[in-house]
């Protein structure tokens, strides 16, 4: 995705969106109680957290920015480690939070509805403009491409125990790889599909003693983020 694609990240985020929200659309109460491929965290739960990051990036979008940009689409997820206290503390707060809902069709339209509000902002945003989240000023097009991603990633969490669910679009699971690759420093290896690639990468899965012998160095930076 190029920097002078002015269409692309908003692109990316709608079809990555809407795969996602093609997925939550279909489930039910008692599905909404499955485990998800994120420590704790049953399908509404996760549901919960990503109709937030939704709402996170509306906030973003509609408030610009003065200050100097300090992140860029690959950049941002430098903050983001796993197994940190911020993070061990986030999975409590959106269980607490989650379990507000007593009716998981209630949450269900709010994420539907939050998730095409999202779209519907990102295609109308100046992907130059400066926007500020997280602590950090980014451009809006760089900002849309980390919801993309993280969109993709919590699909592909949101799924594992959901055989018959569609997995995420193509175009969100390049921009994951294209991010995985920037903070590498270097192109994965090209037979990791990638879904897997993107497990590795945040993760969600291991590398095997082979695909360590084959990155060298670079497997100790593993997981690139999470």
């Amino acid at each position: 995705m190029s920097a002078g694609d002015v269409t692309g990240p908003a692109r990316t985020l709608r079809t990555a969106y809407e795969a996602a929200s093609s997925v939550v659309a279909g489930l039910g109460d008692e599905e909404s109680w499955l485990p998800t491929g994120c420590t704790g965290w049953a399908v509404r739960d996760l549901v919960f957290h990503c109709l937030q990051d939704g709402r996170r990036g509306l906030v973003a979008l509609h408030t610009p920015c003065d200050e100097p940009v300090d992140r860029d689409a690959v950049t941002y997820w430098q903050d983001w480690r796993p197994d940190s206290v911020g993070a061990a503390s986030g999975r409590r707060r959106v269980r607490v939070n989650a379990s507000m809902f007593l009716d998981f069709g209630q949450l269900r339209e709010l994420y539907l509805e939050t998730l095409a509000a999202a779209v519907h902002a990102a295609a109308s945003a100046d992907p130059a403009r400066r926007v500020a989240t997280q602590g950090h000023v980014l451009t809006a097009g760089d900002l849309i491409t980390t919801l993309a991603v993280e969109a993709t990633i919590h699909h592909l969490d949101m799924v594992v125990r959901l055989p018959g669910a569609a997995g995420p679009s193509a175009e969100g699971l390049a921009a994951v790889r294209a991010t995985l690759d920037g903070l590498l420093g270097r192109p994965a290896p090209s037979e990791w599909s990638d879904t897997h690639y993107a497990r590795v990468g945040t993760g969600r899965a291991t590398l095997t003693d082979a695909e360590r012998g084959a990155l060298g160095a670079a497997a100790e930076r593993f997981p690139l983020f999470g």
